[in-house]
């Protein structure tokens, strides 16, 4: 699966919002033993209900917030690498800060350690200045996809 592809899912998926009242309107669908596992698995990759990943999808395609592959414009890549982007850029900031967190918490120093520590903060800060241009470059995708 590619980046965009899991991130445009991932943020269709997590932009369901709960109602007051609970849902109970149903409609059945039949799908393959092989189709019904895939979509529990990246359901549990998710962190939803396989029910909820349907629905999310579905109601996105009905608002018009995601297209079918046929229908997918380069602008709505872009937003989805973007998104991509973020995520794998967050996962080095929490890699650096568990370091710094490591060689802050005391315990018998090594020579080395102030090296890496010096590092381990200056990668943190160039993520973070790296986190809001991604944010900003996406919102300015986000916006021109919306306004054409």
């Amino acid at each position: 699966m590619r980046a965009t592809d899991e991130a445009a899912l991932h943020r269709v998926a997590r932009r369901r919002a709960r109602q007051d009242v609970q849902r109970r309107e149903r409609v059945d669908v039949r799908y393959s033993a092989d189709e019904k596992q895939a979509i529990l698995a990246e359901a549990r990759r998710l962190n939803l209900a396989g029910a909820h990943l349907v629905g999310a999808v579905v109601m996105a395609h009905l608002d018009g917030d995601l297209a079918l592959p046929a229908g997918r414009t380069a602008a709505d890549d872009l937003i989805d690498e973007y998104a991509a982007l973020r995520t794998q850029l967050a996962r080095i900031g929490t890699n650096a800060n568990q370091i710094a967190h490591c060689l802050n918490a005391g315990g018998e120093a090594y020579p080395v350690d102030a090296a890496v520590l010096t590092e381990a903060r200056r990668l943190v800060a160039v993520v973070k200045q790296t986190v809001v241009a991604v944010d900003a470059a996406a919102d300015v995708a986000a916006t021109n996809h919306r306004a054409a």
